[in-house]
């Protein structure tokens, strides 16, 4: 690719001791040789996750197209779920996160290359930022692998353009995603002053995600199983971290930084500074402003319809709603009037899915919408309400809120995964029903919640790759893992056939990888080669 040496870095500044950056603007190259350039480009190197999480190219790419998330009525990108020729090389929001996060890269380039040579920069700063560069570089090259494949792994800072380009081998750029966070765990401190930087036991969360994605590849090194293990592990016991009591509080707005957050990608409250593509409060919620008793509010949100649900999730995954409480917390079913009607005042029920067939006859003798699941379209669906957003500015404003990128709940999801991977079903379902039974919905009584914690239980026999797939697909809905977990397992093609009547009458072999971004190919002078079949 042309290398471009980028010197300015647009930052956002974040409050209440979270990550704490400046705005640096009309700067020489000079000042990066500085430590107070140093530290700004330290935390420049952050700048690019808010490229792709929260945001409408991370969500599509993600969440699009899988057995749990079909498309609303809305947007540009259904393409992306039904697997059209229009999923091409001319992608935009390939084309975003390619460009974005190589920018990215050069930041985290900027601090790795400069490091040694600034005078006058702390030892102790010095090894921090390197390390949380490194970090933050190792999520850049991971993600790029897995939607590309082979890519261009630079890791020295650009200082001039240059038209040629290489696509490095897969296990090029594991090898050196696995450096960069061990690196990281070794260096980092447990915790931060300042809320969203990097951690020990952030490293050590992604690198168990990276172990166990590379376990299932082509460069599949025979102890990945194991360091997947290892890692998770850690994160679980070593660190402090808890899963939340009530699920429904992990996601709850003003909580973000909870017992069970292992590392969360900022936004902040602030037009000036902050990120125009924070959205994923909108993009999972259906047309409720439309209907009687309704009008767009802050409270309910602004509906874009881009990403509903599939009935396999709605019907299959979270089929036990006497026992499981995740559907509960996490889909809101309800909606309460808030514009007055002839048949309704404000606070009534205004939309009600019940979740479960009902009669024309019920439905008929309601004063209120009364939704049974063969009623649901592109425009009227339970919406995932985890990122729900009630503090923005307004309306037309973007999100506002931290993103959860890691949490607590997948270490123990990947140790399940990588113990059930090494023979040990044991150990793997003890992590399994951990997560399992904190979900359990609470009864009227003790004795029922003792029941409904027991009947959350799994044994052995119950445990396969697609069971591990379902329970995934339960607890991290939305959480922009989706695609990236059918394509790790080899599960992409038969699972989007059989769940996603959209996508599984297009998707192909290709589709496992996402096109090359053709500006990318234009603008190299040498043959930089696309992904088979596009």
């Amino acid at each position: 690719m042309k290398k471009y040496l980028f010197l300015i870095f647009i930052v956002v500044v974040s409050c209440n001791k979270m990550l704490d950056e400046d705005v640096v603007t009309n700067v020489t190259d000079d000042f990066y040789n500085t430590p107070a350039g140093f530290s700004t480009a330290v935390s420049g190197s952050y700048a690019g996750l808010r490229n792709f999480y929260s945001t409408e190219r991370g969500m599509t790419v993600s969440v699009f197209g899988t057995d749990t998330y079909t498309n609303g009525s809305d947007g540009d990108f259904k393409f992306v779920n039904q697997y059209t020729s229009q999923l091409n090389p001319s992608y935009a929001h390939l084309r975003e996160i390619w460009n974005g996060f190589y920018q990215a890269i050069n930041v985290c380039n900027v601090v790795t290359t400069r490091a040694d040579a600034i005078p006058g920069l702390d030892s102790a700063v010095k090894k921090s930022g390197v390390a949380q560069a490194r970090f933050c570089r190792a999520n850049y090259y991971f993600i790029l692998l897995q939607l590309f494949g082979d890519v261009p792994l630079n890791l020295k800072e650009n200082t001039s353009i240059e038209t040629e380009a290489h696509r490095d081998p897969v296990a090029a750029i594991y090898a050196s995603v696995i450096s960069d966070l061990q690196y990281a765990a070794a260096v980092l401190p447990v915790s931060q002053t300042e809320w969203g930087r990097a951690t020990k036991p952030a490293a050590e969360h992604l690198l168990a995600r990276v172990y166990l994605t590379r376990a299932s590849s082509t460069s599949a090194v025979g102890t990945d199983y194991d360091s997947a293990a290892v890692y998770s592990t850690r994160v679980i016991s070593q660190y402090g971290f808890q899963l939340l009591p009530d699920v429904g509080q992990v996601w709850a707005q003003g909580n973000e930084k909870n017992n069970e957050t292992v590392f969360a990608v900022q936004y902040v409250n602030d037009a000036l500074y902050n990120s125009s593509d924070n959205n994923a409060c909108r993009f999972f919620l259906m047309q409720y402003d439309v209907l009687s008793g309704m009008k767009r509010d802050l409270a309910n949100g602004t509906p874009w319809k881009r990403f509903r649900p599939t009935k396999f999730l709605l019907d299959t995954l979270y089929r036990d709603r006497v026992n499981d409480g995740r559907y509960e917390k996490f889909f809101t079913r309800v909606w309460y009037c808030n514009t007055a009607t002839d048949k309704l005042k404000v606070g009534d029920t205004s939309v009600y899915m019940p979740g479960v067939d009902v009669t024309d006859a019920e439905i008929a003798g309601k004063k209120y919408l009364y939704v049974p699941p063969r009623n649901y379209t592109e425009k009227l669906y339970p919406s995932l309400n985890k990122f729900a957003d009630a503090l923005r500015p307004d309306n037309q404003a973007s999100g506002v809120r931290p993103f959860i990128a890691y949490r607590l709940a997948e270490d123990y999801l990947i140790a399940a995964e990588a113990y059930m991977k090494k023979g040990d079903n044991a150990t793997a379902v003890g992590y399994i029903n951990t997560l399992r039974v904190r979900s359990a919905k609470v009864g009227a009584s003790d004795a029922e919640t003792d029941a409904h914690k027991e009947a959350m239980k799994i044994g052995e026999g119950d445990l396969s790759i697609d069971f591990i797939l379902d329970e995934r697909g339960r607890e991290l809905v939305g959480e922009q893992m989706g695609w990236f977990d059918l394509v790790r397992t080899g599960k992409l093609l038969e699972r989007v056939r059989l769940h996603n009547p959209q996508g599984g009458v297009n998707i192909a072999e290709k589709h496992v990888l996402r096109p090359i971004p053709q500006d990318q190919i234009d603008r190299s002078s040498n043959d930089f080669g696309q992904n088979a079949g596009y």
